[in-house]
């Protein structure tokens, strides 16, 4: 049905003019001499008559005229766009980090584990707000856990902006926007979440209010060109910025994490910490240290216990160094792995006496030096390398300097101020030098994978990238011996509680008394455990960490850590292992180390 409607009329009404008739003359002179009198032209009009002399006048009262109603309407506009735009107002005032986005966080699966949500936050411009009193008092009910006083003392300053409440819930924003309070607005913000919580929490680190990266990863970001962004007020969407990809795994490092809180509660730890490192690539596969925090509640990564162990503790990592003595003998040519050393009686340096824990008290070839953890054995080793051979060694295997990562986080090592053979002997057996156990597995790893020493990365690397930053530390051959003590180990030494049948596991245990009050305690230790899986090709290092565990029946009282660090690696190797891709073999292979069947190393006793 279609409406029709009245079309409205245009006419206008005609004026009746009074009527008068010319008087007729004949004659032309006559008619002009009886013609009315006509008007003068009004001075307006006779600016725009077309006369030379009254042309400059006339422009300049048009310009006049057309710039006055120019001037107007920009004065218009200007306001309008003010009054329209005061969120953005605000923004710039506030600061544009607030409206900056963050890439994604994943890990090297694509599981997300750090993202923005959208938020809003409620500020006040104190010059418009008319009634400060009443204003505080509306807005602390409906923000009860803000100070009544400090809302007022903000309300009455002379700023143009001031934070009322950070990233509100829809109902508060609600209920803000019922009580109409003028001069109170409204901003949207970015808010930094971490779905995956505690798991990865130190590598990840956390954002601050403003969602600006204050540790880990986070901070990393920032210094990668998003905070330039900022700087020049690209304030971008996540879309449009690429994930920042991690070489962590989510699904390992959760099952890490539980394996390690297990044993920390089992055998009464005050603190634990695990990692696994990809020996070929440097990748940080896992990164655990407990206590932790959750990101989402950035907070508690302040408290001293959640400190992160891994890179920022500072620990004499007992026998685990061996190994690292170990491969500095045998890669200088002065020690085989078939030399014998004497362990028979105990080793004296002037007043200082340095013996083993449960010695043989009998010459030790390498292998059993290895296997046995003498200190003397190994004390000797380094001397037959020397000091500054010992210094040289262990600086380019990175144990004389902080860790490097993308973590802004580390210590450089306590090193001895004066370092002399006293010095040597002591730290070859991990006493003595207090470094981060993530450079040490560092150092590890490189012991095992063919030599090439390759800075850690927490973020996702290939093969190719890994290979143009290694650096060659030591020979292959001397790599190879070292798989095959580590191994040895595993079989008849004190890392026999982590092989973990199908897996080839190889490894070395470390328990080093820790310093109280300048003296080394007898009952407070540090255990550790550096594993290699699978031993004849290595992909993977497993190092396990517990502070001060204790002695427990079924350990028959020790502490040491092949009674507990060692067997938590077992566990942790058997539960990642299928998350690794790594297939259990049943059958062992035939030469797993044919350098050193060459050599016709003689057997272990």
């Amino acid at each position: 049905m279609r409406l029709a409607f009245p079309r409205p009329s245009l006419k206008v009404p005609r004026l009746k003019l009074p009527s008068f008739r010319l008087p007729r003359f004949r004659g032309r002179s006559a008619m002009a001499d009886h013609q009315p009198e006509r008007p003068r032209i009004g001075i307006i009009r006779s600016l725009f008559t077309l006369r030379g002399e009254k042309l400059p006048a006339r422009l300049i009262l048009a310009a006049l005229a057309f710039g006055g109603l120019y001037i107007a309407l920009a004065a218009r506009i200007v306001h309008l766009q003010v009054k329209s735009d005061e969120p953005a107002t605000a923004s710039r005032i506030a600061g544009s980090s607030i409206m900056t986005a963050r890439p994604q966080i994943v890990d090297r699966n694509g599981v997300v584990m750090a993202t923005d949500v959208k938020t809003v936050s409620v500020y006040a411009d104190p010059r418009k707000v008319i009634d400060k009193d009443e204003a505080a008092e509306l807005l602390n009910a409906v923000f009860p856990e803000l100070d009544g006083n400090d809302l007022r003392d903000r309300l009455s300053k002379r700023n143009a902006f001031v934070w009322i409440k950070r990233e509100i819930t829809p109902k508060q924003q609600q209920d803000v926007h019922r009580l109409g309070i003028p001069g109170i607005g409204f901003l949207p913000e970015n808010r930094r979440v971490y779905p995956s919580g505690q798991v990865g929490a130190h590598v990840i680190g956390s954002a601050n209010i403003d969602n600006q990266g204050i540790a880990g990863i986070e901070k990393y970001i920032d210094g990668q060109g998003l905070n330039d962004l900022r700087g020049v007020g690209l304030g971008l969407d996540a879309a449009d910025l690429k994930p920042v990809e991690l070489a962590l795994d989510v699904r390992v490092t959760h099952a890490v994490r539980e394996e390690l809180r297990a044993a920390v509660q089992k055998f009464k730890a005050d603190a634990g910490a695990a990692l696994v490192l990809d020996v070929d690539t440097g990748e940080i596969i896992t990164h655990v240290s407990l206590p932790d925090f959750d990101p989402n509640n950035p907070v508690d990564a302040l408290k001293a216990e959640n400190v992160n162990r891994l890179q920022v503790g500072r620990y004499e990592m007992g026998s685990t160094f061996k190994a690292l003595t170990t491969a500095m003998a045998l890669d200088s040519g002065k020690v085989k792995l078939t030399s014998v050393f004497d362990a028979s009686q105990p080793l004296r340096y002037g007043r200082f006496r340095i013996g083993d824990y449960k010695g043989k008290n009998r010459p030790l070839s390498v292998p059993e030096i290895f296997i046995y953890s003498s200190n003397i054995g190994t004390a000797r080793m380094a001397l037959a390398v020397g000091v500054e051979g010992h210094k040289a060694f262990l600086k380019k295997m990175g144990q004389l300097d902080r860790p490097r990562t993308e973590l802004a986080e580390g210590l450089d090592p306590l090193v001895p101020a004066r370092w002399g053979e006293l010095n040597t002997m002591t730290i070859s057996f991990g006493h003595g030098l207090a470094v981060a156990p993530l450079t040490a597995a560092i150092a590890t790893a490189a012991l095992v994978n063919g030599g090439k020493f390759i800075p850690a990365t927490y973020l996702k690397r290939t093969p190719e990238e890994a290979a143009k930053v290694a650096t060659q530390v030591i020979k292959p051959e001397t790599s190879q011996m070292m798989r095959y003590v580590m191994r040895l180990n595993a079989e008849k030494g004190s890392a026999s509680r982590a092989d973990i049948p199908g897996y080839y596991v190889g490894g070395k245990t470390g328990t080093s008394e820790k310093v109280v009050r300048g003296r080394y305690s007898k009952n407070k230790v540090l255990t550790t455990f550096m594993a290699v899986m699978p031993s004849d090709k290595p992909r993977y290092l497993v190092m396990t960490m517990l502070d001060e565990p204790k002695g427990l029946p079924e350990t028959h009282g020790y502490a040491t850590s092949g009674w507990n660090a060692a067997p938590t690696t077992g566990r942790i190797i058997e539960r990642i292992g299928p998350m690794l891709n790594i297939e259990p073999r049943f059958e062992l292979p035939q030469t797993p180390f044919p350098h050193v069947a060459r050599l016709g190393v003689a057997q272990v006793r």
